[in-house]
């Protein structure tokens, strides 16, 4: 099941909700699989391997990667990997309140993809350690830390999913970049076409390309210009209009820059001396 992250933050924050049970399981336990999820609901979090259980008949594959979660007394059906070793820590908690619709989130099976981080590992492991100590003390810093693992594990998945937009928009305007790089375009005019800020644009370029959208476009342009140079005889000026610079004594400087010599100076090279 894909829910929104955000509305999940959204409940946990508004929830309150007490630590019931922490439980590290692996391959070859002896424990014997349940036909019901627990009388709580709880988070899982796969430290290794992978294992397939159904929650209502809906399929999860717990591997390194993903959260769980499952609601309580859910009909449950486990399938191994063959010999794959697995291993995972269950987090059960309790809602502390009466009024919790059973359309909430604490009452449904989904899955958050959180990726590679370390830190949520660590702050599980410790959880996994501060849980199995004794005092008050301990007590409070489960409650604690389990928020800390939640917290993180909210905004691996957030990252994740902002980082995927980014990618698909910068897809999106580089295509347009290379289909219309020889027009009169501007980094102003692609923030408004897309809806996105100069700061989130340039943000977007850098994390993508290393440079900046300008840069980008009229690398592009040069690039452009240099293969027009090398597979034509069309005049310089006429090719630096061709790829949308106007000024050819720009368009020269620039060249020069990239290639190391004048575009006059290339086509001479490249073009009369192939050899």
């Amino acid at each position: 099941m894909k829910i929104d992250v955000n509305q999940l933050a959204e409940h946990l924050a508004n929830t309150p909700f007490q630590v019931k049970g922490i439980y590290r399981y692996s391959r070859n336990t002896g424990v014997p699989s349940a036909d019901y999820t627990d009388s709580f609901p709880g988070f899982v979090f796969p430290l290794s391997g992978k294992i397939e259980f159904q929650f209502n008949g809906t399929p999860y594959i717990f591997s390194p990667g993903k959260v769980v979660h499952g609601g309580a007394k859910m009909k449950l059906n486990q399938k191994n990997f063959d010999d794959a070793n697995w291993e995972y820590i269950l987090v059960l908690y309790r809602i502390c309140t009466e009024n919790l619709a059973e359309t909430s989130f604490s009452h449904q099976h989904f899955e958050l993809p959180i990726g590679q981080s370390p830190r949520l590992i660590e702050l599980i492991m410790r959880l996994w350690h501060v849980y199995n100590q004794r005092g008050g003390i301990s007590m409070f810093q489960t409650e604690m830390l389990f928020r800390d693992v939640l917290n993180e594990a909210l905004l691996c998945v957030a990252n994740r999913q902002n980082s995927c937009a980014s990618h698909t928009l910068f897809e999106r305007i580089t295509t347009y970049i290379h289909e219309n790089y020889y027009q009169s375009l501007s980094i102003t005019s692609l923030a408004e076409q897309y809806n996105v800020n100069r700061n989130r644009l340039s943000y977007i370029f850098r994390k993508h390309a290393g440079m900046g959208p300008a840069e980008y476009l009229l690398n592009y342009r040069i690039n452009m210009a240099q293969k027009m140079l090398f597979t034509s005889e069309v005049p310089v000026q006429q090719i630096a209009e061709t790829v949308g610079i106007t000024d050819p004594f720009y368009f020269s400087r620039v060249f020069k820059k990239q290639f190391g010599i004048s575009p006059t100076e290339y086509r001479d090279k490249f073009i009369n001396n192939p050899c």
